[in-house]
């Protein structure tokens, strides 16, 4: 999705009025209800919300200056990486093996037996079609956004084929630019996590 993204790519950008601001929020946090104590923070009532719009029906929702959540047509929002790694907690999750790191930072989507093979870990209440975090085998934060193509328990039963798709991964095109400050911020992490996940490509080639 955002494998190269940039901000040529956005269309337009424009302040939401406030009903349509309450619509967002309020779907938001029926999405995540584990963000209800800290909805003010991330998004107050009295600061612009802007709602980016991108190609291939893509929309982010950006408060001072930093996208925080963003969906496709008129589907669920799903938080940046930047959100997801600030708030851990809010989503289901699943767990790819070690062999698998190389290909979701590739940005391809997630095969199924990446994560039923050992090191993999389903939660079996997901459904198909629903948000999900990406965390990889011995690594303690989400590499990737995904979205299921088919429930857990299909995932495990079919056991073939694309499970979830790769939405948006660490140090895709989305974290490069629209996160100059944050990464700035935060250089050490990063640059530690991407020399760990090298390091598993390296050993999984």
């Amino acid at each position: 999705m955002f494998k190269k993204f940039s901000l040529e790519e956005v269309s337009s950008q424009n302040q939401v009025k406030a009903s349509v601001q309450r619509r967002i929020r309020q779907s938001i946090q029926d999405e995540y209800p584990g963000l209800e104590t800290v909805m003010e923070d991330l998004l107050p009532k009295k600061s612009p919300l802007i709602v980016v719009k991108c190609p291939n029906h893509l929309t982010l929702v950006v408060v001072n200056n930093v996208p925080l959540f963003f969906c496709i047509r008129d589907g669920p929002y799903m938080p940046t990486l930047r959100l997801l790694h600030q708030y851990p907690n809010i989503m289901q999750r699943f767990q790819v093996d070690r062999g698998a790191i190389k290909f979701v930072f590739s940005g391809a989507n997630i095969m199924c037996p990446g994560l039923t093979s050992p090191g993999g870990v389903l939660d079996e209440e997901v459904d198909s079609e629903r948000p999900v975090a990406i965390y990889a085998e011995g690594k303690q934060h989400a590499l990737a956004i995904g979205f299921t193509k088919m429930s857990a328990k299909d995932i495990k039963s079919i056991n073939k084929g694309i499970g979830v798709d790769n939405m948006h991964y660490l140090n895709d095109g989305l974290w490069k630019v629209l996160f100059p400050s944050y990464i700035e911020s935060i250089k050490g992490f990063v640059e530690t996590l991407l020399n760990q996940f090298s390091k598993n490509t390296k050993a999984n080639v």
